[in-house]
């Protein structure tokens, strides 16, 4: 069976597609398979695709993405599945899905980690590029597709309403070869975050706690992101995220946190922070909301919090009790490792190409 898998980001670059699908390229191609990878925005483009300036680039780079698509068609017929990640295309009707799924027949894979079908939360005003973006796209994708994969119960609920072949494969981790626990003795003990500028608001929304909790208690607030943040903490260190130092700096934390509001939006999370925090057997604390609830046992493989005050009672009881961190830990591993991790969701993915 030969795939070609349609996604929007060059490959290794962004953490949904090196997380969700691209840890299970070897296994393909060992189980039989062959496979080619088309992204949309190439490597020169998504460098800057985020940052404010670059303007010409960016549209040079949404151009050619649009010309990629369009001389794939031609030579679609030589594949016998297509895997979507999230898009094909980022703005606009989805023409590319509809040729491949009705006109050329071609069971189709579409595979999202997130409320796509929702507005971006952090854009609430409805600008021009949002509504270019025709988020109402998605019911349509469903209801062409042969097989849905979806990283979370909330976000199949929403696909089921439109096609009945729907199959929940959470973004998982590589114990065994990527994720690998490293303890160090840190003093003074680490609170550390990991993210992107896009979900930074969703860090600063417990910045009070964080500053009440620097008055009671002595620690290091680690940020690992790829823009600095825009508030000052005593103890603040930030860290550029880098992919090849990714692990070595999460190794570093003590307690890993994972604050999120509740919203629509936040709902669809897949919780990929918290574990990448308890694959390396971190002290984990994060918000009561979407499938954090059902990765995280409150006080057994870590905490939960809805309240700031919350927040600020199991930070300190963690920092005071070490022994609780490393059971947290130990039991977040094992969670991830029974049902987050590559391997035991290989079987799983494998079937959607079936």
């Amino acid at each position: 069976m030969h795939i070609l898998f349609l996604v929007p980001y060059p490959i290794d670059q962004a953490p949904s597609q090196r997380f969700r699908f691209e840890q299970y390229f070897e296994l393909l191609v060992e189980r039989g398979f062959s496979y080619e990878v088309q992204p949309f925005w190439d490597e020169s483009s998504w460098n800057v695709l985020y940052s404010k300036a670059h303007i010409l680039r960016k549209i040079t780079g949404l151009i050619m993405g649009y010309w990629g698509r369009i001389t794939c068609l031609t030579r679609i017929s030589k594949f016998d599945r297509v895997f979507i990640h999230r898009e094909a295309t980022p703005l606009g009707l989805p023409f590319i899905e509809w040729v491949i799924s009705r006109v050329y027949k071609i069971p189709l894979i579409y595979d999202f980690d997130d409320t796509i079908w929702l507005q971006d939360q952090n854009n609430a005003r409805k600008t021009f590029l949002q509504k270019l973006k025709y988020p109402n796209k998605v019911s349509s994708i469903c209801r062409w597709s042969y097989k849905i994969s979806c990283g979370n119960s909330y976000l199949a609920n929403f696909a089921r309403q439109y096609n009945s072949r729907v199959s929940i494969i959470p973004t998982t981790i590589d114990t065994q070869y990527h994720h690998v626990p490293q303890h160090h003795h840190s003093n003074p003990l680490v609170i550390g975050w990991t993210g992107t500028h896009s979900t930074m608001p969703y860090l600063e929304m417990l910045l009070p706690v964080l500053k009440e909790l620097s008055t009671r208690r002595d620690f290091i607030l680690k940020v690992i992101c790829n823009v600095p943040p825009s508030f000052d903490l005593p103890g603040l260190k930030f860290i550029v995220w880098d992919k090849q130092q990714e692990i070595n700096e999460l190794n570093t934390f003590d307690i890993g946190i994972m604050p999120l509001p509740e919203s629509q939006w936040t709902k669809g999370k897949c919780g990929f922070k918290i574990l990448q925090y308890m694959a390396l057997e971190k002290a984990t604390v994060a918000s009561t909301v979407g499938v954090n609830t059902e990765i995280i046992d409150h006080g057994h493989n870590g905490m939960l919090c809805s309240t700031q005050p919350e927040w600020l009672v199991c930070l300190e009881q963690l920092i005071l009790d070490k022994e609780l961190r490393k059971s947290l830990g130990v039991n977040g591993r094992l969670r991830v490792e029974q049902k987050y991790s590559v391997s035991s969701n290989s079987d799983n993915f494998l079937e959607l190409f079936t």
